[in-house]
């Protein structure tokens, strides 16, 4: 399961209902900001989830709106005194930006709490134990842009009621159960952990995309995922502007959700030259199951 947090929906230009962008993911007890645009810090404030175990950043690109708020929350975890490692995750230009920025407010090398960047490559995976994140590139005016998917590991419980009836005990025994080991109980009989599992969970996806010019190539990433998060920065009447600004269009992320078997599309990134609900009727022509997120929504994947 994944529960997510929006802390800025806005394009590059923010207004007073929308923030730069900004996306808490929380799953399997971490806690993962997706870029962190200027006022994100408030934002995790306004949103009720506070400071409290964030130790991973995951950069969509360097863009200013996406980035600029590093420095704040930054600041603030070291007037907190976290002694957390915070890791920074993006392309390698993309931390070139950051370490240019944190370098002259605090000196080269220097920030205000532990950090570590940490370059993404293409097809690179983090192992968080409950989960995964893997990064593809994407394409956005000539930076080294990642998009992100999310999946849940595969997990099957203990069944209690099979436990009670072959006699397991508490403790070391049901552990061993639940990591698919076999244990023998006290009285010499041994008990096969498919006899107490149950069938395993339904795998969840979450893919993530940031500022994109094109939707060309992203349908196989995309693929098959519970919720796709994108930018659909303007309508399609201004599809000649988009193309100018590397943005896709409320119809062009509609269409590649229609054609990747997404459940769900949240769209976001939204341009204070469109009502929301204008977005909301282009994409919704194409593919049904869209919404457009509002800063400070939350969404269970």
């Amino acid at each position: 399961m994944f529960d997510l947090t929006f802390l800025g929906t806005s394009a590059s230009v923010p207004s007073t209902e929308r923030n730069h962008p900004g996306l808490l993911v929380a799953a399997g007890g971490k806690r993962i900001l997706v870029d962190c645009g200027e006022g994100t810090q408030r934002q995790l404030l306004r949103s009720g989830v506070g400071f409290r175990r964030l130790e991973r950043l995951l950069l969509t690109h360097a863009h200013f709106d996406h980035v600029l708020g590093i420095p704040g929350l930054l600041s603030t975890l070291g007037l907190q005194r976290s002694a957390d490692v915070m890791t920074i995750h993006g392309g390698p230009a993309t931390l070139e930006v950051v370490a240019r920025m944190l370098a002259g407010l605090w000196g080269e090398g220097r920030a205000p709490i532990p950090l570590e960047l940490m370059p993404l490559a293409e097809g690179q995976v983090i192992d968080l134990d409950d989960f995964t994140i893997a990064c593809f590139p994407v394409r956005h005016r000539d930076t080294d842009s990642f998009g992100f998917s999310f999946e849940s590991a595969e997990r099957r419980h203990l069944q209690p009621d099979r436990l009670a009836a072959l006699g397991v005990p508490d403790g070391p025994v049901r552990k061993s159960l639940a990591k698919g080991v076999a244990a023998v109980l006290g009285d010499g009989r041994t008990i096969d952990p498919e006899d107490v599992l149950g069938p395993p969970e339904v795998r969840r996806k979450l893919v993530i995309v940031g500022d994109t010019e094109t939707a060309d190539g992203l349908a196989e990433r995309v693929q098959e995922a519970d919720v796709l998060v994108i930018e659909a920065t303007f309508l399609e009447r201004d599809a000649a502007i988009a193309r100018d600004y590397g943005h896709l269009t409320a119809a062009e992320a509609a269409g590649l959700a229609a054609m990747s078997n997404v459940k769900q599309l949240v769209l976001t990134h939204i341009s204070g030259r469109y009502p929301a609900e204008d977005i909301l009727a282009e994409a919704t022509k194409i593919f049904p199951m869209t919404s457009v997120a509002a800063d400070l929504d939350h969404i269970v994947v």
